[in-house]
């Protein structure tokens, strides 16, 4: 049957609690309550089918405790004068709440409504607004409102995260909640104190005013009498350097990157992951070819459809079939493939991508690039 139980009446509320609508009128003030629950009863045709059934849940309704049910009266042809449930309230917040069971996270929010009405009036907006988010935070929210404040005080600071003074927290508690500070500060800071051109976790710093260690590259210099160089320069100094060169490989292995073999006019970077801003600077790179030899996996294809946003005419290297399938022994497992379109693949790439992604091939197949052969490697430098 498909009458409204008292579990369906209980799941109503539960969403409202899951949309944050029942903390959010903490905030607000909205009246939720008293507020009718959606009710479906029996046909006249189910109860004299089903009457039995229908007399259990209508004293499963009424003997519900945390809520108000509503009877009317009717005539059934068959069974004369019965009441029947027509509606169900809910009465107030109190019984709402103990109905679902989140008295404790109410208490709990209404410790961090407090503190926020007290020192930042400001967030209430954003309180309102995301308030199973701030009870996920609890335990960190006094440090996030002090971290605000200092901020306020202090706007574009000019100095680094670990600079920062304030009891319980270190450059690395600011770095870990990045995401939620760059919403609070949004809404607590002038406008003046925020670069909006700078977006995302990497560029948290600048957007406030803070001092961003500065980003190295590390390189080696292919050329065979400069092949034992290993050299790491500040991003400024790598752009300067416009070397004699018109290769360049990027590779995010560390002993690829050491062992990669001589070769004229050429030089090898080690690594950038999802971040190329370190190389978006170095205007000499246009001319070069660029070569990305990362793993063949999802995540690889990601990372070199990210490098062509900065350099559009990178190559990939030792990414394709052949090579995937030349070392099936070595094959290994991608624990959180991405799923993502890559719209700055080439065909061939899309293809092979696409097989990875849908598990054509193998489940969640990926092949490190370190599990390439050093013969295979020098082949494909000499079929260039």
């Amino acid at each position: 049957m498909n009458w409204t139980s008292p579990d369906d009446l209980r799941v109503q509320l539960q969403k409202l609690w899951i949309r944050g609508d029942i903390l959010s009128s903490l905030v607000t003030g909205e009246q939720l309550f008293p507020r009718r629950l959606t009710l479906k009863t029996p046909t006249s045709d189910e109860m004299t089918a089903h009457f039995d059934t229908v007399r259990t849940w209508v004293s499963a309704l009424r003997s519900l405790s945390h809520c108000r049910v509503e009877m009317r009266e009717f005539r059934h042809r068959l069974f004369g004068v019965n009441t029947m449930p027509s509606e169900i309230w809910i009465d107030s917040f109190d019984a709402a709440i103990a109905w679902i069971a989140k008295r404790k996270d109410v208490s709990r929010f209404a410790v961090l409504l407090e503190a926020t009405r007290l020192h930042q009036p400001i967030l209430l907006d954003w309180l309102a607004r995301k308030p199973l988010k701030a009870l996920e935070l609890a335990d960190e929210w006094d440090r996030l409102l002090a971290i605000v404040a200092w901020m306020q005080a202090h706007p574009r600071p000019d100095v680094y995260l670990r600079q920062v003074d304030l009891p319980g927290v270190h450059s690395k508690f600011i770095e870990a909640y990045r995401g939620v500070l760059a919403e609070l500060l949004d809404r607590a800071l002038p406008p003046e104190a925020i670069d909006f051109s700078a977006t995302g976790s990497s560029q948290f710093a600048r957007r406030y005013g803070f001092r961003d260690k500065p980003l190295r590259v590390r390189f080696r210099m292919l050329s065979l009498d400069s092949i034992g160089q290993d050299v790491t320069l500040d991003v400024a100094s790598f752009a300067r350097l416009d070397p004699d060169v018109s290769q360049v490989f990027i590779t995010e292995n560390e002993i690829n990157y050491l062992a990669f073999p001589p070769l004229k006019n050429s030089l090898i970077v080690f690594g950038a992951g999802y971040g190329f801003e370190m190389l978006s600077q170095a205007e000499w790179l246009v001319r070069c070819r660029v070569y990305y030899w990362g793993d063949i996996d999802t995540h690889g294809f990601a990372i070199l459809d990210q490098l062509r946003s900065q350099l559009g005419s990178a190559e990939s290297f030792l990414m394709d079939r052949a090579t995937l399938l030349a070392f099936e022994a070595q094959w290994g497992e991608e624990e959180k493939p991405t799923l993502r379109d890559l719209p700055r693949l080439n065909p061939e790439e899309s293809a092979l991508y696409d097989d990875l992604r849908d598990n054509r091939i193998r489940s969640k197949l990926r092949l490190e690039q370190e599990r390439i052969g050093y013969d295979w490697l020098e082949s494909a430098l000499r079929a260039r």
